[in-house]
């Protein structure tokens, strides 16, 4: 196929779901130029000034989640279904998309349903390794269903289901072509707690430096706290003399990866397909709220890889956290070797491989 198509890309709520179907986006414009894409999504701030960056078209519907919701909040939920269905509807009358392609979150089922009343071809594309509720429900009436990690099909129609990987934006997959683990005058930590913060993360991590390990002295910081705690973390490593880049929010994550020797970090599937692209090593420690505790189950395959530790957070204190910092703080050789683990359990194709799977279903 050497003609432009029109994608519609649905789905948001957190960065994790949005930087996929980015990354999916340049794959497809890249291979047709010319084609369209809109996302319809969230009423989120943070989903339309991310995707408007990015130069693409964006809409809203009215949608919530189901899951784990109380009673009022799930007859909410119920009753806003069929309106949001309507305006899907609408969007996609519109539009007209060769395509619609969910990338998960609870907007993806209304806007996968009503794609399929009117007759178009659907793909969605889960990044976990345990499924959502809205992709595990809309796994029967899609066409095709790409996956990030293995084991994850055993929640879907087996003949449906292919194996892509995650996909990682543009900048990225530029950045990973050039890895550089060597050893540099400064040893510089990456700390990311998902695209909000952790709270809990930051409490360990300037835990660890206020009772001090080997090595802490020469070290640099970037710190990504998420919007409650910058203040107070960059007040912390101000008293411990730490070299310390404190924000909410950072939006060059290239350039911050660059940079990084070793991550302390929440384990999301869209942060570990892109420290496992770029060959990062990680301390891992997953969000213990995670539906279905999924955040384990994907740290689970790049740790049995070799590429990264993982704590759970309950278990772990600023004590135990400053002891393996210490461990690992300047051992290039150890890192290097975590390093090319977490890089052999990394799929760089993966936007290419689902853009194969969307034109395949057009045709």
């Amino acid at each position: 196929m050497n003609f432009p198509i029109r994608l519609m890309l649905t789905g948001g709520g957190t960065g994790g779901h949005l930087f996929p179907a980015i990354a999916t986006a340049e794959a497809l414009c890249n291979r047709l130029p010319g084609s369209e894409v809109l996302f319809v999504g969230t009423k989120r701030k943070m989903d339309k000034t991310s995707l408007e960056q990015y130069g693409y078209a964006t809409r809203s519907i009215h949608s919530k989640g189901l899951k784990g919701k109380k009673l009022f909040s799930l007859f909410q939920g119920l009753l806003i279904l069929p309106i949001s269905c309507l305006e899907a509807i609408f969007h996609i009358v519109r539009f007209r998309p060769h395509i619609v392609v969910g990338v998960g979150g609870y907007v993806t089922g209304p806007v996968i349903l009503a794609a399929r009343l009117l007759g178009k071809p659907t793909l969605i594309h889960e990044q976990n390794s345990v499924p959502g509720l809205a992709n595990r429900k809309l796994g029967s009436l899609v066409s095709k269903i790409c996956l990030s990690l293995p084991g994850s099909e055993k929640s879907f129609p087996e003949e449906k289901t292919i194996l892509t990987g995650n996909p990682v934006r543009k900048e990225l997959l530029e950045l990973s072509k050039n890895r550089d683990n060597s050893k540099r005058d400064t040893f510089t930590l990456l700390v990311l707690g998902g695209s909000l913060g952790a709270h809990r993360i930051n409490e360990l991590v300037t835990g660890a430096f206020s009772r001090g390990f080997t090595g802490m002295e020469k070290m640099k910081v970037i710190h990504q706290t998420g919007p409650l705690d910058t203040d107070t973390v960059k007040a912390d490593y101000k008293k411990n003399k730490i070299n310390a880049t404190v924000a909410p929010f950072f939006n060059d994550m290239a350039a911050i990866y660059r940079e990084a020797d070793l991550l302390v970090s929440r384990a999301g599937a869209t942060t570990l397909a892109e420290l496992s692209v770029l060959g990062k090593p990680a301390i891992l420690i997953p969000y213990p709220y995670a539906a279905d505790n999924h955040q384990k189950k994907n740290a689970e395959f790049y740790v049995n890889g070799g590429g990264a530790r993982m704590f759970i957070e309950k278990n772990l204190t600023a004590e135990i956290l400053a002891e393996h910092l210490a461990k690992l703080v300047g051992d290039y050789e150890k890192l290097e070797k975590m390093g090319a683990a977490m890089y052999s359990k990394a799929f760089p194709k993966a936007a290419e491989r689902i853009v194969d799977e969307c034109l395949a279903l057009v045709k």
